[in-house]
């Protein structure tokens, strides 16, 4: 594995106490030695000696290696967010082919990327604490092998029952590969930088499943339909050892422990501590903690109630175009299953054109920065606010109501990039000021809106095509395209009133005050 940074670029340590971000170890004060070339922060009983970075330009730290470094190793955590989230789709573009193989019907057989969804929400509670013990590394190599067996495994399953019980173990274990890119993220940038970083991740992430449609929209017609799960296995492979060579650790704290341990082999002294060294709860509590403390924050958090409810609406609208597509497209148009599975190109086209506003979010996001060296949470809505909110209900009413034979196949086309380029700015503000709103306390408030949203997507993904069915495609976009509506004032109300909301919060960050950490 490509450990990327040198634990011996410089003799020199800082050894603050308050790199820990923790209340102090005891009341005793702490006096500054020099020893050995060493820069250390020791109490006075002279227990223990922490390790931090040497100063704010250490090479060690990750954050500061050159920006093109950066994003080199933000694209390559969005390729496992491809790889997975292609996997999450490419199911549905095979579902008559695998359908008629099993003898069930296609509901039945749409099971197989709704238990992925539900496996997705599931595993996504538990990356967090395992990611903050192991390190990001370790967490992408092992669950990214686990999710490639059970791709496997899907492929070579003799029964619907196997299969769907192996879609979900896939879905499982790709969700935390894809819940700890956004700590690498966190890991490399500053709160400005973050502005297009973030973008720069999420942006080929969320093209997954329309990049799984187009993968499969001839193999099941062509290859069969278990070549959807064989390409996914050689796509995820190849990705795989691509990260393994080529992508550094880039936890901090993991950085500092291993640090820590090499001071400890040479100089004989076992007092240094790293400050993870310093945690006193157990891997098992921390587990517990980030499955119950979600939903604990679920029930107090105004904004994580809507940022959730928007996500998951936006998510419904998402994966029922997995079977609504062929209602949309197959049989208003008379065009082929391969052809419907391309048209998902639509999409895709809209979600790159989020890039064309990114360098203008920065720009004001800059100044900010420079100005008040802090960055408001709300400052993260920009993004849905320049035209992404309104693009979801406008594009669903657009397709909704110009899909008919009489009218050109390019005008529901159109309509699917307008809902790309609005879904991805969404996508975008909601990690980004849910993260910024809870701090230390983002890690479980992202928790549950990945658990919600694929949650309920995967349900709802079944009943797709009994609901296409009954009320058609333009009463069924037009209830969508209602909903979204409204969700399209979120942005906008938090933008005004967020502020007051975190300033009664008990977990939000209130940015108008510093907070005792202690």
């Amino acid at each position: 594995m490509a450990l990327g940074w040198s634990l011996r670029a410089t003799p020199l340590i800082s050894l603050d106490l308050s790199e820990i971000h923790s209340c102090p170890l005891s009341n005793k004060t702490p006096s500054d030695v020099e020893k050995g070339g060493f820069t250390q922060t020791v109490a006075e009983d002279d227990s223990l000696i922490m390790v931090g970075w040497d100063g704010p330009n250490d090479p060690l730290n990750p954050a500061n290696a050159s920006v093109g470094r950066k994003l080199f190793m933000t694209f390559l955590v969005s390729l496992i967010a491809i790889s997975v989230t292609a996997a999450s789709a490419i199911d549905a573009s095979g579902v008559l082919q695998y359908s008629e193989y099993f003898n069930v019907s296609e509901v039945a057989g749409s099971l197989a990327t709704g238990l992925f969804l539900v496996g997705f929400g599931a595993g996504s509670l538990l990356s967090g604490p395992f990611s903050e013990t192991f390190g990001r590394n370790v967490v992408y190599l092992i669950t990214m092998l686990l999710f490639l067996i059970f791709i496997m495994a899907s492929a070579l399953a003799p029964t619907l029952h196997s299969h769907l019980i192996f879609r979900f173990f896939a879905g499982f274990f790709g969700s935390t590969p894809l819940s700890c890119a956004g700590g690498t993220v966190a890991d490399l940038w500053d709160p400005a930088q973050k502005a297009y970083a973030f973008p720069a991740y999420a942006i080929p992430a969320f093209a997954g499943p329309m990049i799984g449609q187009i993968i499969g929209s001839y193999i099941p017609t062509t290859l069969g339909w278990r070549w959807l799960e064989w390409i996914m296995l050689i796509m995820g492979g190849a990705i795989l050892m691509v990260v393994i060579l080529l992508q550094p650790e880039t936890y901090g704290n993991l950085l500092l422990h291993w640090k820590a341990k090499i001071l400890r082999q040479e100089t004989g002294n076992q007092r240094y501590r790293a400050p993870m060294e310093m945690k006193r709860e157990s891997l098992g509590r921390r587990l517990l903690i980030s499955i119950y403390r979600p939903f604990l924050l679920f029930y107090s958090e105004l904004i994580l109630i809507l940022m959730s409810l928007y996500l998951t609406v936006v998510y419904i609208v998402l994966f029922t175009f997995l079977e609504g597509y062929t209602f949309i497209f197959t049989d208003t148009y008379g065009v082929s299953q391969g052809i419907t599975s391309v048209t998902w190109a639509g999409m895709l086209c809209g979600i790159l054109l989020v890039s064309c506003i990114v360098p203008v979010v920065y720009s004001w996001t800059a100044k900010e920065y420079q100005k008040t060296s802090v960055i408001a949470p709300e400052t993260r809505l920009w993004y849905a606010m320049l035209g992404g909110a309104p693009a979801v209900p406008i594009s669903l009413f657009w397709m909704g109501w110009t899909c008919n034979p009489i009218i050109s196949i390019w005008s529901p086309l159109i309509a699917s990039a307008l809902f790309g380029y609005g879904i991805t700015t969404i996508f975008i503000v909601a990690y980004m000021y849910i993260i910024d709103s809870y701090g230390v306390y983002s890690a479980s408030a992202l928790g549950f809106l990945v658990f919600t949203r694929y949650v309920v997507a995967g349900g709802v993904t079944v009943a797709g095509t009994p609901i296409y069915r009954a009320i058609g495609v333009q009463y069924t976009l037009t209830i969508l395209g209602s909903t979204s509506g409204l969700m399209a004032f979120i942005p906008y109300l938090l933008f005004f009133y967020g502020p007051q909301i975190r300033k009664y919060s008990k977990y939000a960050v209130n940015t108008d005050k510093k907070n005792d950490p202690c």
